[in-house]
């Protein structure tokens, strides 16, 4: 692939269990370009439980619809079992850990509330890991990021394998490391705060990448993608109302609050600082642009999100959640309506998984026409 070749880039975010949404998005990909065995993203970045969906992509970058149809055959197929641990005796022994550190009894600090071995072990056994430097060398794909954020220096850092050519890239705050990419790199990415535990990258600590990931579209752009596809997981909406509220919140509800925050925030205002630099530059002369006297360049992006609060298809399912994590998300108000919001982020369950799978599916089928524009472009 010649290095002005036209490249389109997939940008999926982070949001535990609601990744599924992406997998629906990409499912009705594969069905609007006809099933195709080329890979149509050659650069695939993501963030937390995205990074996991975007690596599964490239492990099996020879063969797009393979690719799709594994995640769904996993996707699909989901229990918080794979995920984190949900035994009794596991959930008590973290729990037990937490409350000595909180009263002093001990002064070891708490690792995470859930173990999340069990998701490193899925990871292993269905993520060829070697095959991603095959698929570079062939050409089905250019370049592959997984972002973490560092604990210690509270840098944005995107590990990305590709093509020989490509550099590192330093700004504030946000850094691009090239490596090869294993499977530790991935639990970094997926470490929600205080839920699952940091994993230890070169020097530094990491944890979820959507943390102080204040530009989530950036590593495609340095990547050398012209057009950007991004799938969020949550309901953007600019026009909402605010809501009355006289009950004190639940500490599920200011959970939830605060991983929107996290996972949804940055995504928006890095969108909306896109927009306007295309704006800007669909005024500049035609003649100043060709006499290379512009630095910048404009990105086609596409943004496809949820139609339907995640939060509201989560309460309808939250009571499928293994009995021991019911018992101990109970007391936060993760049960309840308002507390949904936390729960929709631990939800790893067949049924909720399936939903957004279809809610992915249908959203993006709805706008077939702008994706059918966004390859034609090409």
């Amino acid at each position: 692939m010649s290095a002005a070749a036209p490249r389109a880039g997939l940008v999926l975010t982070g949001g535990g269990a609601r990744a599924a949404y992406q997998v629906g998005v990409v499912k009705a990909i594969r069905d609007v370009l006809g099933s195709p065995a080329a890979n149509p993203f050659p650069i695939l970045c993501g963030t937390s439980a995205g990074a996991i969906n975007a690596v599964a992509l490239a492990a099996f970058a020879d063969n797009f619809t393979r690719a799709v149809g594994n995640l769904l055959d996993i996707w699909e197929h989901m229990r918080c079992e794979y995920v984190y641990r949900t035994d009794g005796a596991a959930i008590l022994r973290r729990g037990v850990r937490w409350l000595a550190a909180m009263t002093w009894i001990s002064r070891r600090n708490p690792i995470s509330l859930l173990d999340n071995a069990p998701l490193g072990e899925l990871l292993a056994k269905f993520l060829p890991f070697e095959r991603i430097q095959a698929h570079i060398a062939s050409g089905a794909l250019y370049a592959v990021s997984v972002t973490s954020s560092g604990y210690t220096s509270g840098q944005s850092v995107s590990f990305f394998q590709s093509v020989p050519e490509l550099q590192g890239w330093e700004r504030n705050q946000r850094i691009g490391a090239a490596v090869t990419l294993q499977l530790e790199y991935l639990m970094a990415s997926s470490a929600l705060p205080f839920i699952f535990p940091a994993v230890k990258l070169h020097r530094e600590y990491f944890g979820d990448g959507s943390m102080r990931q204040i530009a989530p579209v950036s590593p495609a752009l340095h990547l050398g993608a012209d057009r950007v596809l991004v799938v969020g997981t949550g309901r953007q909406s600019r026009d909402q109302a605010r809501a009355r509220s006289n009950v004190y919140p639940s500490l599920a509800q200011i959970a939830g609050h605060a991983l929107n925050s996290i996972f949804l925030d940055s995504l928006m205002v890095d969108i909306e600082r896109m927009e306007r630099i295309n704006r800007t530059l669909s005024l500049i002369p035609e003649e100043l642009k060709a006499q290379g006297r512009v630095p910048l360049r404009p990105v086609r992006v596409l943004f496809i999100s949820p139609s339907q609060p995640i939060e509201r298809i989560a309460a309808r399912f939250v009571h499928e959640l293994p009995p021991m994590v019911r018992f101990a998300l109970r007391p936060t108000g993760a049960m309840a309506r308002s507390g949904s919001n936390l729960a929709s982020y631990l939800l790893f369950e067949e049924s909720f998984c399936r939903a957004l799978v279809d809610l992915g599916y249908q959203d993006t089928v709805a706008r077939e026409t702008e994706v059918r524009s966004f390859f034609e472009e090409a």
